[in-house]
């Protein structure tokens, strides 16, 4: 017998190692399906080594997308996930191995604490799937800042991988805590689906109407080296995280015209870059749509030309698209349609993309007057 089963993992007598994973998605549909072969020399030694030390380190940082996506998959298969074919996190059926019709059951043990720990060990596994599904879409990842080594820096996903003069290009901004690039709220992906709690919908609509793509990690900002958690140079931050990659890769890519979707303190964000590439903004940005945004105030350098493009989207019992009053030299604000804050991107999709074609019209027409006036004259 040359080949094994133990779980999901087969295991193969050669005269060397290596690895491989195959990830599969189904068109149209959330699908994921992994299998991860091994192969080396077989002993029980081995097989007991490699089950329980499972791979960190610079070794896990050397590995594809696709492999990581692989682990984090089979560490949902131990808590007893996987998701199904419509993207959606369902208990494993122990008669058939498949997901189930069982949801995500958040309270397990009488101790709230433990629940917790519960959920965010399996929340764990989310960002690497959720960076798998980003480059199985096309998205490239893109490390920053691009002169220190791989495995010190983060990264940004971007379609096509090289900006270069894009006709219209879409900036996506999560929200604060815990998501990472492709993610508007974790919650949404473990408790309901991808679509729902991922960024891919809105990609996919983007690319559809033409747009280029650049998704930030802005909450991706520290490194363990050595031991010790440190700060990611030149983007410690959010905030340090968007004004570097808005700069370097942004604006240095010449677009002719961007728009912004950003959620939660996302818009806060947006608002400071606002802030610190005013004229940028005057000449290029044609519209940002916010989601259920926590920023505090239009900076009032930018207050005129943010006040003209930009649209917020709040959570709230009205239906969607209901005007909300909110004070005289304030940001237009609509209501997403769901009351829960965490909604808010996926309840307000089809605005948000009704009011970017129509701010692109605007910002066009304006742009052909422009190009009239100056050749009358």
């Amino acid at each position: 017998l040359s080949c094994f089963l133990v779980g999901n993992v087969k295991f193969c007598a050669s005269n060397f190692f290596s690895s491989s994973f195959l990830a599969h998605r189904t068109e149209g549909k959330q699908t994921i399906a992994a299998l991860q072969t091994f192969e080396f020399n077989i002993s029980v030694k081995n097989i007991i080594d490699f089950l329980a030390h499972p791979v960190r380190g610079s070794e896990f940082e050397s590995m594809s997308s696709a492999e990581k996506s692989g682990l984090a998959l089979k560490k949902l298969k131990e808590f007893g996930y996987a998701f199904n074919a419509d993207g959606q996190l369902r208990k494993i059926d122990e008669i058939t191995g498949e997901p189930g019709e069982e949801p995500f059951k958040f309270s397990l043990f009488e101790d709230h604490a433990k629940n917790q720990e519960h959920y965010e060990k399996l929340a764990d596994q989310i960002p690497d799937i959720v960076y798998d599904l980003l480059e199985q879409n096309g998205l490239s990842r893109t490390y920053v800042p691009e002169d220190i080594p791989q495995e010190q820096a983060t990264f940004i996903f971007t379609k096509p991988h090289k900006l270069e003069q894009p006709k219209k290009l879409l900036v996506i901004i999560h929200g604060s805590g815990y998501v990472r690039a492709g993610q508007w709220a974790r919650s949404l992906i473990i408790n309901n689906s991808l679509d729902h709690g991922t960024q891919i919908p809105y990609i996919k609509r983007a690319e559809s109407l033409g747009y280029d793509i650049l998704v930030t990690n802005t909450n991706d900002n520290y490194r363990n080296i050595n031991g010790e958690s440190k700060p990611i140079p030149r983007v410690g931050s959010a905030s340090a995280h968007a004004r570097y990659v808005w700069e370097k890769y942004v604006m240095a890519c010449k677009p002719e015209s961007v728009a912004i979707v950003a959620h939660s303190y996302g818009g806060a964000i947006a608002m400071d870059l606002a802030n610190r590439f005013t004229q940028f903004f005057e000449e290029s940005v044609f519209a940002i749509a916010l989601t259920d945004s926590a920023h505090f105030q239009i900076p009032g350098k930018a207050k005129n030309v943010v006040l003209d493009i930009a649209c917020n989207w709040v959570s709230g019992s009205a239906p969607l698209d209901t005007e909300i009053y909110t004070g005289e030299g304030e940001m237009r604000s609509v209501s997403a349609g769901h009351p829960k804050h965490e909604w808010t991107s996926y309840s307000a999709f089809e605005s948000v993309f009704k009011f970017l074609e129509d701010k692109y019209e605007h910002a066009n027409a304006l742009r052909s007057g422009s190009k009239k006036s100056k050749k009358e004259a």
